[in-house]
């Protein structure tokens, strides 16, 4: 007997009893979710080997869980979308996403039966390991990011990316990269020097993408000029990136204005990690998925605490930080929870502080430090929701009569009138 285990996504029972009987007579394990929310909890818990997925369900429809699942990196098993309203652009976009293929009803036994075959014996997809633009966050400052460089996107000019070390110009330079085009990034700028123009030929039709063009030497700055004068010969795209201030560089004498001229013409900054801090739980969700989906750690989770001291962080190393972060906790914490404590530990490991802008007495004993922590979190969540305990309980992971007790023993006063003479 087959091994395969295969979820059914599907809101109407009848669909989902007939597949269910047809793929149990075959031999597979069959599991059902009457809808989304059905879905992101079975597929929390455990990965299927295949995933039928419905378009049309009542709370949230399959591209849209589609996209949530390829954003979180959990697209890591073949999903076959099926509808009975399909449309050409429906099943293009559903592919363009990462769906395996697409199945109009009502569907056809044979037809199913093949396409689980094929679907099966592509194996489980590769969990994504490095993020894209679409999987940067969802705060304003990512949103205007993406913008300006969709106003970049369809012009030859070089593009310069500036931003601090670890900001994400390779995510950036990515998004401006067309499929199927070449992609030339080479480890060293030694051939700037030696060689400018035999990359090009690589390039052609594509993009050369160059991480730090402000260490360049001499004759490497030389190299590149030579180069950008040949780009529109060979039809290729110039992308840098710098986090050293050119301008300044061009003051002092040590960088070439010409090149900076043609650098910078066009440019684009990258914000700092800490300039979006509120995207942070969400990537180190995704980085630590990452993880797990591969198959290199235990299924772990993060407490509510951890995630906020993350985002308190200031990220002086912007997301090549995190993602450090995210792996040291992954492989070293034994237990399947990350608590604050974890994240503390490995932020002092790497030279940073624990919490910045918290007045905790970190030469106090343990106790009262944590006492001290608890009490402003608490505090914090009880103005976010404005004195409301039922959605604080819900925010921070509490029952209501654990919430009470805990606010109790750290002297805290709770409610509506509490809340307002504290404003």
């Amino acid at each position: 007997m087959s091994a395969n285990e295969i979820l059914i996504v599907d809101d109407e029972v009848g669909i989902r009893e007939l597949l269910s009987e047809i793929l149990i007579d075959e031999g597979y394990r069959v599991r059902v979710a009457e809808n989304a929310e059905d879905a992101r909890r079975q597929r929390a818990r455990e990965r299927p080997d295949l995933v039928l997925l419905d378009i049309w369900m009542p709370d949230t429809d399959g591209i849209t869980l589609l996209k949530e699942w390829a954003r979180a990196g959990q697209l890591t098993m073949p999903v076959v979308m099926m509808s009975g309203h399909g449309t050409i652009d429906t099943a293009v976009e559903a592919t363009r996403i990462g769906a395996f293929d697409f199945l109009e009803k009502p569907i056809a036994m044979q037809k199913l039966l093949a396409t689980v075959v094929r679907a099966l014996a592509r194996g489980k997809p590769e969990p994504a390991t490095t993020l894209s633009l679409a999987s940067l966050g969802k705060s304003s400052v990512v949103a205007d990011l993406r913008r300006r460089l969709e106003q970049v996107a369809n012009l030859r000019a070089p593009l310069l990316l500036t931003g601090e070390p670890g900001a994400g110009a390779g995510i950036c330079a990515r998004f401006l990269h067309r499929p199927n085009m070449p992609w030339v990034e080479p480890e060293s700028t030694a051939f700037l020097a030696e060689a400018p123009l035999d990359l090009l030929e690589k390039a052609r039709d594509g993009v050369v993408f160059l991480r730090e063009v402000g260490e360049l030497s001499r004759m490497e700055q030389k190299g590149l000029l030579l180069l950008i004068g040949k780009l529109e010969k060979y039809n290729a795209r110039l992308i840098c990136a710098s986090s050293r201030l050119l301008a300044r560089m061009v003051a002092d004498g040590s960088y070439d204005p010409r090149l900076f001229e043609a650098l910078a013409s066009l440019t684009v900054g990258i914000p700092a990690l800490r300039e979006h801090r509120e995207d942070v739980p969400d990537l180190a969700a995704q980085m630590l998925t990452a993880r797990v989906e591969s198959g290199e750690v235990s299924l772990k989770q993060w407490t509510t605490g951890a995630l906020n001291a993350l985002r308190n962080y200031d990220w002086p190393g912007n997301l090549a930080q995190l993602g450090a972060v995210v792996n040291s906790l992954a492989f070293t914490v034994s237990s399947q929870e990350l608590e604050v404590d974890d994240v503390n530990r490995v932020l002092r490991e790497q030279g940073g502080a624990s919490i910045p802008g918290l007045p905790i007495p970190l030469d106090a004993p343990l106790r009262e430090a944590r006492d001290r922590f608890e009490q402003l979190y608490l505090e914090y969540h009880m103005r976010q929701e404005d004195g409301n305990m039922s959605r604080v309980a819900e925010k921070v992971g509490l029952e209501r009569t654990h919430l009470y007790r805990k606010l109790k023993q750290l002297g805290i006063r709770f409610g509506r009138r509490a809340h307002e003479e504290s404003e």
